[in-house]
């Protein structure tokens, strides 16, 4: 992965998984600026005003209120200015049947949240370059990180 600062949107509705997801990107002291929504109505709001200029990469809970996840997808792979915005699945889901249906929606990293920090950190170290190789290639190559 280049060492550009990367732009990171993280839609979660849980302000403990937020804290630690932050947290995790400061102790890899990697480039990055991190934005964070807290339901999926916020999200399509922020990606709505943000078109010109999108995040590099969103992470998502499917799990939120107000607009889930599923939904927030498929609104964004509809919007032909966001359709290519990379997305990366946050879910305590490890269903094979949920990670089959982000799978035809379009996303190509599937993290099954970890259950401690340590971890956390490995599966975002090992997503962003994934997606970053995903953005410079057209691979249609399906990933699942579980800690």
């Amino acid at each position: 992965m280049n060492l550009k600062t990367v732009n990171i949107l993280l839609a979660d509705d849980d302000s403990d998984d937020c804290f630690f997801f932050k947290k995790a990107l400061e102790d890899l002291m990697l480039p990055a600026n991190l934005t964070i929504v807290n339901d999926g109505e916020q999200l399509m709001n922020y990606l709505t005003l943000n078109t010109s200029n999108p995040p590099d990469i969103l992470f998502l809970d499917l799990s939120m209120p107000r607009k889930n996840g599923l939904e927030c997808i498929s609104e964004i792979k509809r919007n032909k200015l966001l359709r290519n915005l990379a997305v990366v699945i946050l879910s305590t889901s490890n269903s094979n049947e949920t990670i089959n249906n982000v799978f035809r929606r379009g996303v190509n990293v599937y993290i099954h949240k970890p259950g401690d920090f340590e971890q956390l950190k490995q599966v975002i170290h090992h997503a962003l370059p994934i997606v970053s190789e995903k953005e410079s290639s057209e691979s249609q190559v399906k990933y699942i990180l579980n800690a």
